[in-house]
């Protein structure tokens, strides 16, 4: 069958699916559209908390990430990772025995104040969105490819999904949906990886091809043969270190503590019946997650072998040895209609030269021998490996139809959760929490669903215009979770001493640097009579990316909350022994806001 036409069918049926369960689970409930009606078992709420978190930045964007920066995007791996240790031994089992709808909630109560209570607001709204900008690129990268219409039409297909799944079931809906988007991603991640790994070494598991010989009979290790095809063509060694030690322990810090600050994620362990569950869930979703991204690194490396090998078929050097442009294959017109994959002939040979032109000492050789002038691929854009893999590879049509799939529903299911969370914040703690404290439950219910659908629409806007890769624009939204959100919840779980004084000026100082850190180096803004500064390593702050600053602006966070709150009056006693009450067994007693 042809690929367009199966792709349609693949993907029409899942989402035919996802519709099809949000109706089934239509809340009728604030408690079921916030919360599931706190009734979903733990190891189902740790499939859709999987779901939930393994975005489009998961399932597109970060093997294109690791095929690129290799050894340095590891960083990815382990912040993503090791957020859920902190997450399921710090934050998640105390915040379910508090057991509110939302962070801005508890925030609002632990510390005693409305204003905070609007502060946490604004944070989860900025880093939400921001989170969600990158949802939205893959849908239109995914969607741009298989469904073969451009990138503004995916976005507004995919919105419109989300719409109906979203706003009809509420996290009851999302919640099971994410269950059977869980089945669709991982096998659509992992049967083309299986297929990918034997071609490449012999060896069904890509965890260990990855680390396997080449099955072409040469005996050289993949990684080994990966990197001399790179060091060949001018390009740093996959398996070596290219950024700072600084830059990468930040940046692993602020994914670290910024998955553990991530409202769409914390709100998830509001959902299952007890305390106990909360950790279990937490567990659960580990393991889920780590099927995927076990297999990410073997993906991301097989793929820019892959591309590589199509590329330069021969002797490097050789007019010979570079892929005639007129005998491309299929994938590389195909990639090429979306504009995410460009080919310009520098020097007139009709031929596909793909080198480092950075490296100059290496291009300036390739001109004088091989009469070079200029790297050629002038885009490939990282987001299109997982996607393009299988197509490079000559996979069968519905192995490509079913990672399209795969790659649309994990996309969807992160935006759900986060459009939630934001409608949530803005219905329940705005409207309900602080302006309209007397509004039925049912006009709660009418407001979040509004709020859900302009959420949508705002984000939709973003995601036209994204700011970087996807996973590049999550790792922006993790910074900001972590420089606000998290000194918060740990500070209100474990230090009686911080006030609201303290913490709504923690959260404004740790968001408020991280911002204005992040547009200086993105571009987005400078101050009058100053230049717009690079953003390369050179003049970033110690050498400090704006996607790892996160963790510098939760220092900060921390530093000026603590002190804050020690020139200040201490909270009230009811409020010290209610973070005692949350941290031991038995019930706590219900703070009133000021």
């Amino acid at each position: 069958m042809e690929l367009q036409t199966l792709t349609f069918i693949v993907v029409g049926l899942t989402f035919a699916l996802y519709i099809g369960i949000a109706i089934w689970a239509r809340a009728s409930t604030t408690s079921e559209y916030y919360v599931a009606g706190k009734g979903i078992h733990p190891i189902a709420n740790g499939m859709a908390t999987a779901a939930d978190w393994m975005s489009a930045a998961s399932f597109i964007s970060m093997a294109g990430l690791i095929a690129f920066k290799g050894y340095d995007a590891s960083v990815y791996l382990m912040g993503w990772t090791g957020g859920y240790v902190l997450l399921a031994m710090l934050l998640a089992p105390y915040l379910r025995k508090y057991g509110k709808f939302t962070v801005p909630e508890f925030i609002g109560d632990r510390y005693y104040s409305k204003a905070a209570r609007i502060v946490a607001v604004i944070c989860l709204i900025v880093a939400s969105l921001t989170y969600v900008i990158g949802q939205m690129k893959g849908i239109g990268v995914a969607f741009s490819r298989f469904l073969e219409v451009p990138f503004e039409v995916g976005l507004f297909a995919g919105m419109s999904i989300v719409f109906v799944y979203a706003v009809l079931g509420g996290m009851k809906g999302i919640t099971y949906t994410q269950i059977a988007q869980y089945c669709v991603l991982i096998f659509a991640y992992t049967v083309p990886a299986v297929f990918i790994s034997l071609q490449l070494t012999g060896n069904p598991i890509p965890q260990l091809g990855l680390g396997s010989t080449m099955a072409d009979g040469s005996g050289m290790y993949l990684l080994d043969k990966l990197d001399l095809v790179l060091t060949d063509l001018g390009f740093a060694a996959y398996t070596v270190q290219k950024g700072t030690t600084i830059n990468m322990f930040l940046l692993t810090m602020s994914l670290m503590i910024g998955t553990a600050g991530l409202p769409h994620v914390i709100i998830r362990f509001f959902t299952v019946p007890k305390v106990k569950d909360a950790r279990v869930s937490a567990g659960w979703a580990l393991v889920f997650i780590a099927i995927l991204y076990t297999t990410a690194p073997a993906i991301g490396a097989m793929a820019r072998l892959n591309l590589m090998n199509t590329i330069q078929t021969g002797e490097i050097g050789s007019a010979e040895g570079n892929l005639a442009y007129d005998e491309r294959p299929a994938w590389f017109t195909n990639w090429e209609k979306t504009g995410l994959l460009k080919y310009e002939d520098k020097n007139d040979d009709g031929r596909v030269q793909y080198y480092n032109d950075k490296n100059k000492a290496f291009s300036d050789k390739m001109a004088a021998d091989a009469g070079w002038s200029g790297n050629e691929m002038v885009k490939v854009d990282r987001d299109i490996m997982v996607l393009a893999n299988p197509e490079i590879s000559n996979l069968p049509n519905w192995v490509i139809a079913l990672v399209a799939a795969g790659g649309i529903a994990a996309a969807l299911s992160t935006a759900a959760g986060l459009l939630l969370a934001i409608a949530s914040s803005i219905s329940h703690d705005l409207l309900k929490g602080v302006f309209r404290p007397d509004i039925t439950e049912k006009q709660e219910l009418t407001a979040s669903r509004v709020a859900m659908a302009g959420a949508i629409l705002v984000a939709g806007y973003f995601g036209l215009n994204p700011p970087g890769f996807a996973a590049q624009v999550v790792a922006l939204a993790f910074g900001l979770a972590a420089s606000s959100l998290f000194p918060a919840l740990m500070m209100g779980v474990f230090v009686k001493r911080i006030n609201r004084a303290g913490a709504i000026a923690g959260m404004l100082s740790g968001l408020g640097s991280t911002l204005v850190y992040i547009f200086w180096y993105k571009g987005w803004f400078f101050f009058p009579g100053t230049e717009m500064m690079a953003n390369t390593p050179d003049n970033w702050i110690l050498g400090i990316s704006p996607e790892a600053f996160g963790a510098v602006g939760a220092l900060i966070n921390f530093v000026v909350a603590w002190s804050v709150s020690n020139v200040t009056e201490e909270p009230p006693e009811h409020i010290q022994h209610m973070v005692e009450d949350i941290r031991v067994p038995g019930n706590i007693g219900t703070p009133s806001g000021h």
